[in-house]
């Protein structure tokens, strides 16, 4: 009997504790949020304030890749110019990007 109990012992001071299996986990959680959704996020938030102080005038690029110049704003809509008597109507959400003057530098000049 007492043999059984020592070898018992000896079984569970081998094993490590309960919460240690779970660190892994929440390791490559932590790691998970910090490389892949934080700038993910942070991208997001960028987008959303340079799409909010679009303004009349600006150049933009569409998802779709189409490059015009905005002749109309409204809250969910955009009118678009993208030739000579060519305008087209795109959801404020589908715009890129704003396309600087072309008279500007690069930030990295």
């Amino acid at each position: 009997m007492m043999l059984s109990t020592l070898s018992a012992a000896a079984a569970n001071a081998g094993q490590p504790p309960a919460w240690m299996t779970f660190m892994p986990l929440v390791a490559m959680g932590f790691i998970f949020w910090f490389l892949i959704l934080r700038p993910q996020m942070r991208q997001q938030k960028e987008h959303k304030a340079k799409i909010a102080g679009m303004k009349k005038g600006d150049m933009v690029v569409t998802a779709g890749g189409l490059i015009g110049k905005v002749i109309k704003l409204d809250d969910h809509y955009v009118e678009l110019e993208l030739g000579p008597n060519v305008r087209v109507k795109a959801v404020r959400a589908t715009i890129g990007d704003i396309v600087p003057p072309a008279g500007s530098a690069p930030a990295n000049d």
